[in-house]
């Protein structure tokens, strides 16, 4: 009988704590950035990322969305105790995660007309209010070393609805004729939605520093572009769980051209891979080094505003693959951004203002 309570204790316990353990043990869980969460997301820079602006300000307004989905299978074995009852317990763990995001980002920016260095000097500020919404389904199957085996199941979601966290970013731009040079250098204020109990959040949780640079060949004669940005991104310690992620890289590419003086057809991808260990006395799922590559279509199309305004609308898609510590899916984005034309001509799709 005392075998029998003792296991059955046991198991409610299991039940209990089966979706919340697992958020905080498992490495597939978007759980701040000890889940595969980066500060920077990947796709943010995209074609004619270098090449130069009209002086003065400008304003881009973006829509993004990403579905992401990660399931796994953890086999462990651990001691579980409870008051005076310890025993052995060996098992699999399968869990499935699926978030969605949608978010608005507001981004204004100037421009200054005197050079710095030699280059053109843009300030700017990444402005995102949206929602973000995760479920997770967690199923345990094992031998609690007391009797037969068993197997529990379990869900959680969880929604927010806020501000995330801002970012604030410096760049400069040289042109020499098709040749385009840029570097920048961003960071976030931590003044997102954030909760270290949470599942889904706005924000990481922790300060950053990101910093890199990038080229694009422009030919307006033929219309043929291609750009890259390589940057990588120094994670602070999240002082809420002590733990702090590694140094991570990314690479975001586009290649298109223009069939039309306004209309742009292309591709994008992108390459995000954690380069060091993760660490800090919070760190339970050991170096956790995250990886995920996404590659789509674009199109843009340039709209002439009037004679000293000019628009740009842009819609491009990513389908990730070869994830590794960090969900995958799909996003897409589609912005509009306005930025003054170049005096004294009509709108040209040569110098729209991307986002940077």
């Amino acid at each position: 009988m005392k075998s029998a309570h003792n296991r059955s204790n046991l198991k409610r316990v299991l039940v209990d704590a089966l979706v919340y353990g697992t958020v905080a043990s498992t490495p597939i869980i978007a759980h701040a950035d000890e889940g595969g969460v980066s500060m920077w997301v990947p796709g943010l820079f995209g074609s004619l990322a270098a090449t130069p602006v009209q002086p003065g300000f400008s304003f881009a307004g973006m829509y993004y969305h990403t579905s992401v989905s990660a399931g796994g299978d953890v086999a462990f074995a651990r001691q579980v105790s409870r008051g005076k009852i310890t025993t052995n317990f060996t098992g699999n763990l399968s869990d499935n995660l699926n978030a969605d995001v949608d978010l608005g980002l507001a981004i204004p920016s100037y421009t200054f007309e005197q050079r710095f260095l030699g280059a053109q000097a843009t300030v700017l500020m990444l402005v995102p209010y949206g929602r973000s919404k995760a479920s997770v389904d967690a199923t345990l199957a094992g031998n609690l070393g007391l009797g037969p085996g068993f197997t529990i199941g379990g869900s959680r979601t969880d929604e927010i609805t806020g501000f995330a966290d801002l970012g604030p970013q410096f760049n400069l731009r040289w042109n020499q004729g098709v040749n385009n040079y840029m570097t920048y250098i961003a960071t976030n204020l931590t003044v997102g939605r954030y909760d270290p109990d949470r599942l889904a959040n706005l924000g990481i949780g922790h300060n950053t520093v990101d910093a890199g640079g990038g080229y694009t060949y422009f030919n307006p004669a033929t219309g043929r572009e291609f750009s890259a940005v390589l940057g990588f991104t120094y994670n602070f310690e999240n002082t809420h769980t002590q733990y702090q992620n590694g140094v991570d890289a990314h690479l975001d590419m586009g290649a298109s051209q223009f069939v039309t003086k306004q209309l742009q057809l292309g591709v994008v991808g992108y390459v995000y891979q954690q380069l060091s260990c993760d660490t800090g006395a919070g760190n339970r799922v050991g170096c956790f080094e995250s990886r995920v590559l996404g590659v789509g279509p674009q199109i843009g199309y340039v709209v002439p505003l009037s004679e000293h305004y000019q628009g740009y609308f842009n819609l491009k898609g990513y389908k990730e693959f070869a994830a590794e510590h960090r969900p995958d899916g799909w996003n897409v984005w589609l912005t509009f951004a306005i930025s003054p034309a170049a005096p004294g001509e009509a709108p040209a799709p040569k110098r729209p203002m991307i986002v940077k």
